[in-house]
């Protein structure tokens, strides 16, 4: 990854349509949004860095037992949200994978009308 794998991944969720960067638990948390929903939780502080996001259960326990660097969600649901640790643990293709899995998963529970805005 290139630069930190914070700003990357950072990047990979401003890159979804109609992604919103919030910061709705002060300035030390990023929080990615689509359509007022969050799908990514991103601390700004803290080394290696890590980053929370929603995910079916069944996977949500699969990727547990796959990779040391993934844990139930940090102060989330533990059984929809998953915290990855950004230290190169889990592969950059997982991570994104995990991205669009997140956002897939909130998308899919919009509204029709919502869900055709963000193809458009």
């Amino acid at each position: 990854m290139a630069g930190s794998r914070r700003e990357w991944v950072i990047a990979a969720c401003s890159a979804k349509p109609g992604a919103a960067e919030d910061y709705p638990f002060g300035d030390g948390v990023a929080v990615f949004k689509v359509a007022g929903r969050m799908f990514a939780l991103v601390p700004l502080a803290g080394a290696p860095g890590s980053i929370s996001l929603k995910c079916d259960p069944a996977l949500a326990i699969a990727l547990r037992d796959r990779y040391a660097g993934v844990t139930p969600g940090y102060h989330l649901s533990k059984r929809h949200w998953n915290t990855v640790t950004l230290d190169g643990s889990v592969p950059e293709e997982e991570v994104l994978e995990l991205i669009d899995h997140s956002y897939d998963l909130v998308v899919a529970r919009l509204p029709k009308a919502q869900r055709d805005q963000l193809i458009t």
